[in-house]
């Protein structure tokens, strides 16, 4: 049988789809520290917040119970987006390969994936201060100004931005316990973990881990200690930033086609063709839960 130049694609997809899952799995995955990961089998996923009641009223007797009406909240809409890069080897290429380039090609692309998948989820805080980047409210992520469906407005941010310290850590605290949902009913959420870039990781361990208070004389307990865990994120791009999730939140991730890698060939110019893609979404529904300050 004559070997034929346009079929040597297929048999090169094998090695390079594992070259390319090693590499893309060898990045340890940090964007699943930041959401609420789930599957989607829909062009989209939407969300729709409603406000809890009120306060439960004394009833006299004789006189009729007192009807009160959930009050709706702000529409999330998920949109999917498709993400893909490829690359082509011709059949000289792979004729006169002498130094494994056709090898090291799939482990680039593996790379470029997980990158993308990473600092995608990160941009959800890199953007949380920026006014370009609403969220269902009309309002940034991080804001002092969330307006509540029942009236009023509520924060999730210092009042005055501050670096992350022993200080400005017991506020955010504070603010955190004190989170209304819309109705002005306590959500008593708890932080679950504090969120810092690598150039903080010092500062988190001495406020979170430290027996002691840190830097102090003292021999005052440090009531933070063993208080969450934080968790470092390399693709944070304010090193000043630093947040904190709660147990509850509505930071989300929908996977509607998880990362794949494909293989097919150009007739004409008998080059194989290579490519990965996947699909998905991100954002949030509500700001409660999640808290952040830029820095000083």
């Amino acid at each position: 049988m004559t070997a034929i130049r346009a079929n040597f694609g297929p048999l090169l997809a094998p090695g390079l789809r594992e070259l390319f899952f090693d590499k893309f799995d060898s990045y340890p995955t940090q964007y699943a520290e930041l959401f609420n990961v789930e599957t989607s089998t829909r062009k989209y996923e939407d969300d729709y917040g409603m406000s809890g009641f009120g306060l439960v009223p004394e009833k006299p007797e004789g006189v009729g119970i007192i009807y009160d009406d959930p009050i709706p909240g702000y529409p999330k809409r998920y949109t999917h987006s498709t993400f893909a890069l490829g690359f082509r080897v011709t059949r000289e290429l792979y004729e006169d390969d002498m130094y494994g380039i056709i090898r090291k090609m799939p482990k680039g692309l593996g790379k470029s994936m997980r990158m993308t998948i990473e600092i995608d989820g990160a941009n959800v805080f890199n953007r949380g201060f920026n006014a370009s980047y609403l969220g269902p409210d009309g309002v940034v992520l991080f804001s002092a100004s969330h307006p509540l469906t029942g009236g009023g407005l509520s924060s999730n941010t210092l009042a005055v931005a501050a670096d992350l310290s022993e200080t400005s850590l017991e506020q955010a605290i504070a603010d955190i316990s004190a989170t209304t949902d819309d109705r002005g009913m306590l959500q008593m959420i708890r932080p679950k973990k504090l969120v810092v870039g690598p150039g903080m990781a010092w500062t988190a361990s001495r406020l979170l881990e430290s027996t002691l208070t840190p830097g102090s004389n003292n021999n005052a307990i440090n009531p933070a200690k063993g208080l969450m865990p934080f968790v470092v994120n390399n693709y944070l791009t304010d090193p000043d930033a630093w947040f904190i999730i709660g147990d509850e939140h509505q930071l989300n991730w929908f996977w509607r086609r998880k990362p794949d890698f494909d293989q097919s060939n150009d007739f004409d110019t008998q080059d194989a063709k290579y490519s990965a893609s996947a699909r998905w979404s991100n954002g949030w529904s509500d700001w409660r839960g999640v808290y952040g300050s830029p820095g000083a």
